[in-house]
């Protein structure tokens, strides 16, 4: 993620303040009370990792990462991406992957 991204995303949730906060939190809490998670099938594409939600009911979540840690941060980014929820409130959305061997990802 980039420096100005983060900044942005600091300065959006600086002007909303504390009391506010975007709608898609909303809409990502609601989705993950009804349909409790989000599964992923990753492989291994030219020495990166992809990773491709299999049963997301919006459409299809794609993201790819160097490794395992890094597919893990840019799936959870991806998931505030599709819910139009800014970086700076990952924390409140508290996305999480369940279950140590798990694609699987949920609210914490």
């Amino acid at each position: 993620m980039s420096i100005v991204k983060k900044i942005k995303d600091q300065l959006i949730k600086a002007l909303y303040g504390k009391e506010s906060v975007p709608r898609g939190l909303f809409d990502l809490h609601e989705y993950f009370r009804i349909y409790k998670q989000i599964n992923f099938d990753s492989h291994n594409e030219d020495g990166i990792i992809v990773a491709v939600s299999k049963d997301f009911k919006q459409g299809s979540i794609v993201t790819s990462g160097i490794n395992r840690e890094d597919l893990d941060k840019n799936i959870k980014d991806a998931i505030l991406t599709v819910f139009s929820i800014p970086s700076s409130y990952a924390k409140e959305a508290a996305v999480a992957r369940v279950g140590e061997n798990s694609e699987a990802y949920a609210l914490a």
